[in-house]
């Protein structure tokens, strides 16, 4: 119910009149309550379960901290269980990043010489440094963009391994260069498992 002010009568004082009692704003221009989408509602419940504080997510979205709380009880909130801490390793964390280090320069220059290797034979450059394991993607590169007189020259030179006579087909172009993979992988089989440390007599399916 609307209390009446009464209004002042001719000739009195209107310095001390409040207006805005006598007349109150309409109902479309007084303060709506704030109404937000399930999207919104969304980000929140994510970060309240991430672990930010519900105030500072009713501040950002501009949402009452009642109401955040009415949702999280309706809705089941749950934050994640912290996940647990590293095990301390027995050489400490020192030396094991030193060691990370040392382990990840030595694999970086070794990629930056294969590269090089491989950039060189892809540009018709000598093969012999080509390594074994990336001979048939050479080879595929350059029957591909060389010619077929580089391609010829490159057969020519791989016959030094008898098994390589199976990247050839019958009327003498050069296998799919997944084939090439696998035929070297068979033929060089126990070059490989030497190289992981598989002994012998363990593992024998594979490679």
């Amino acid at each position: 119910m609307l209390r009446m002010v009464p209004l002042p009568q001719k000739g009195e004082d209107m310095s001390g009149f409040d207006v805005s009692a006598a007349y109150p704003a309409p109902m479309d221009e007084r303060k709506l309550p704030k109404i937000r989408c399930e999207e919104t509602w969304a980000e929140i419940r994510r970060g309240w379960e991430r672990g930010e504080t519900g105030a500072s997510l009713a501040q950002r979205y501009d949402v009452g901290l009642a109401n955040l709380w009415r949702r999280r009880a309706s809705e089941g909130w749950r934050r994640g269980r912290p996940e647990d801490p590293a095990p301390e390793p027995v050489e400490g964390w020192d030396k094991r990043a030193q060691r990370a280090l040392d382990a990840f320069l030595i694999r970086r220059e070794e990629t930056r010489l294969l590269a090089v290797k491989l950039a060189e034979a892809m540009q018709g450059g000598p093969l012999h440094e080509v390594p074994l394991w990336h001979a048939g993607f050479v080879l595929d590169w350059r029957a591909e963009r060389l010619g077929p007189e580089v391609a010829a020259q490159d057969r020519d030179y791989m016959r030094k391994h008898a098994w390589t006579e199976e990247f050839w087909r019958e009327d003498g172009g050069l296998r799919h260069l997944h084939m090439l993979d696998e035929i070297t992988l068979e033929a060089n089989r126990e070059e490989w498992r030497e190289d992981h440390g598989i002994p012998p007599g363990k593992a024998e399916a594979w490679p």
